[in-house]
């Protein structure tokens, strides 16, 4: 199958998108999430990288949230 080569500025772009239907819209939604996906993830993982909390403070702090909310009866099932 022969593709075809056009040049599209920014604007050019989304008025032809604004032009989609709904579901052709999703599509490319979903497209787009896929793919900037990891690099969103890496994104966070650098950005709570943190040298400060141990697995033992972590660990400590959640077991305390547990049982407070346990003792308020708002435990989650």
């Amino acid at each position: 199958m022969k593709g075809i080569n056009i040049e599209l500025d920014k604007s050019q772009f989304f008025k032809i998108i604004n032009q989609l239907d709904y579901n052709d819209k999703l599509e490319l939604f979903n497209e787009l999430k896929k793919s900037l996906f990891l690099k969103r993830f890496n994104n966070l993982l650098k950005s709570t990288q943190t040298d400060e909390l141990t697995l033992d403070e972590i660990t400590k702090e959640v077991e305390s949230v547990r049982k407070q909310r346990y003792e308020e009866g708002k435990q989650l099932i």
